[in-house]
């Protein structure tokens, strides 16, 4: 299993919509930069996040984009459900029909416990929690560069 480009690419992106909230509305461009993503590719994920409701774009000189929500309100689930849809780990428990070993199969109850684990963990991890431990993170960096 993989993560694909597009939901790394959104999360780090809101994580940085999250970090510079409090500066008013952030360039496409400027996000682009800090998280080397190229701005065409992070224009086309910022139109996904904008129709699912988890960012605003603001128009004018001083335009760009915000979030939505506040960052306590915004899960990585619905970041990930934004860009590419409801998970789906495994077709079978999705749709047990669709497989006719489904009702008595050790697999599906293994695959079904992952992806409770996994949709629980996406459902419960909050933008605040992303956002502050990147905060965290570039402190420690910056107190290791000047020692």
């Amino acid at each position: 299993m993989k993560i694909s480009t597009k939901i790394r690419y959104g999360l780090r992106a809101m994580i940085d919509l999250g970090m510079f909230q409090n500066e008013g509305p952030v360039l496409v461009k400027s996000i682009a930069d800090r998280q080397q993503i190229s701005k065409k590719y992070l224009d086309n994920l910022l139109v996904g996040l904008k129709s699912a409701g988890l960012v605003r774009s603001i128009r004018g000189a001083k335009g760009g984009y915000v979030l939505a929500k506040p960052v306590e309100k915004i899960s990585v689930e619905d970041v990930l459900v934004a860009l590419e849809g409801p998970p789906a780990f495994v077709d079978c428990v999705k749709d047990p029909s669709c497989c006719s070993r489904s009702d008595g199969c050790v697999a599906f109850e293994f695959w079904s416990l992952v992806s409770e684990t996994i949709e629980e963990l996406l459902r419960k991890t909050t933008l605040a929690e992303l956002v502050a431990k990147q905060k965290k993170l570039l402190e420690q960096k910056a107190v290791m560069y000047y020692l």
